[in-house]
């Protein structure tokens, strides 16, 4: 119920007129009087209001595991590739493989017509067992040299004659076996194999050509093991260490990130970048990853657990870092300490201030008032989750 004040107004008579001016001063002070003394009670303050936010503001503070070292860039190249080449002349027959094929140690990708190779193999065969059938008699006869020496029948000069066509004789049965031997590899090259386990990556040749020895045939990679071939600056240096763990993401994967070990370290820096060339090698057992892709990653020179809360859900424009926690419904501000920083994942340490399990806001959550009421909501997919 609204109170009312009555005032009464008596205004004197006066030989002399009050003038407007003054008439107007004097109504305008008693309609204030009368606000300030005899108005409406003050209106009772309102508590504010709540405040909902999404659960991609706001995030559970945990213990986890962060690096810090030397950010890299580099290609990836298969560990083991091997470009085929032919080892004889002639004409490709057929062609049995092709490109992302996978392969076994020894599985034939390609045959060459082999007719001529195969006229030199039978000769070189020949050749051996002629040169060993003479090998043979020359044995013979060099022992039979030696009883008639011994029994005085002939001159020590016809043993050493027959000693010497004993040891010609193997020489040219060693020869013979020599060219079988090469003419046996020979005739084995004119099916072409895949020196290991992989997948064909490049097909060169078509059935029909002529090739030559030497002329490219196929490219096979085994894509188990892969390289990362990248530089560090020279500064860096003593941060790499043989062994230390990398972390690092590709174009074809952007939010995946795969991990391996440094394999190389270079002797010398470049005379021009002043940049240490490194080689990582990286297990690749689901074939993920191909050669030719570009990486940028970081060397894990240190690494530590602690409670790790990205950089999004600090405030470091004051004297102190802060972070915005949500507690019994209600958002506060604590101050901080930080320490290691994750530059990889974006993340720092938080030494003190904070605990696991506590709910911290992130991003535009942090310009919130202290003591507002806040509320999580839940994604309209998926059932609501407690801050």
């Amino acid at each position: 119920m609204r109170s009312s004040t009555s005032f009464s107004l008596t205004i004197a008579r006066d030989s002399r007129p009050m003038s407007s001016l003054r008439t107007a001063a004097l109504l305008a002070s008693i309609v204030a009087v009368a606000a300030c003394g005899g108005g409406d009670a003050p209106a009772t303050a309102q508590a504010p209001a709540t405040v909902n936010i999404g659960p991609d503001n706001v995030m559970v503070l945990a213990v986890s595991t962060m690096s810090s070292g030397p950010a890299f860039s580099g290609s990836l190249v298969a560990e083991r590739t091997a470009q085929i080449r032919a080892e004889v002349a002639g004409s490709v027959l057929t062609v049995l493989r092709e490109p992302g094929d996978r392969v076994a140690a020894g599985t034939p990708l390609a045959r060459i017509d082999d007719r001529a190779i195969a006229d030199a193999f039978l000769s070189a065969k020949a050749g051996v067992t002629q040169a060993q059938l003479g090998a043979d008699i020359a044995k013979r006869d060099y022992e039979r040299a030696q009883r008639l020496f011994a029994a005085g029948a002939i001159a020590e000069r016809d043993v050493d004659t027959a000693r010497r066509g004993t040891l010609s004789a193997d020489a040219q049965l060693e020869d013979a076996k020599a060219r079988l031997a090469q003419a046996q590899r020979q005739k084995d090259a004119t099916i072409v194999t895949a020196p290991y386990a992989g997948v064909v990556a490049e097909r060169m040749v078509n059935a029909g050509d002529i090739v030559a020895p030497g002329a490219p045939l196929f490219t096979v990679v085994d894509p188990s093991t892969m390289r990362l071939e990248g530089a560090v600056p020279s500064a860096q240096l003593g941060q790499v260490k043989l062994g230390a763990g990398v972390r690092f993401s590709v174009t074809g994967y952007p939010e995946k990130t795969f991990a391996g070990s440094i394999a190389h370290i270079a002797p010398s820096a470049d005379a021009q970048t002043r940049q240490v060339h490194i080689i990582a090698r990286i297990p690749n057992p689901g074939s993920q990853l191909v050669a030719g892709l570009f990486a940028q990653g970081r060397i894990a020179s240190l690494a530590k657990d602690g409670l790790a809360a990205p950089i999004t859900a600090i405030d470091q424009r004051g004297l102190r870092p802060t972070v915005s926690r949500l507690k019994n419904g209600k958002v506060e501000h604590v101050e901080v300490t930080l320490g290691l920083k994750d530059d990889a994942t974006e993340r720092v340490e938080l030494r003190s201030g904070v605990a696991a399990g506590d709910t911290l806001l992130l991003g535009a959550a942090l310009g919130i008032t202290p003591g507002t009421p806040l509320k999580v909501s839940a994604p309209s997919d998926s059932p609501a989750r407690k801050p």
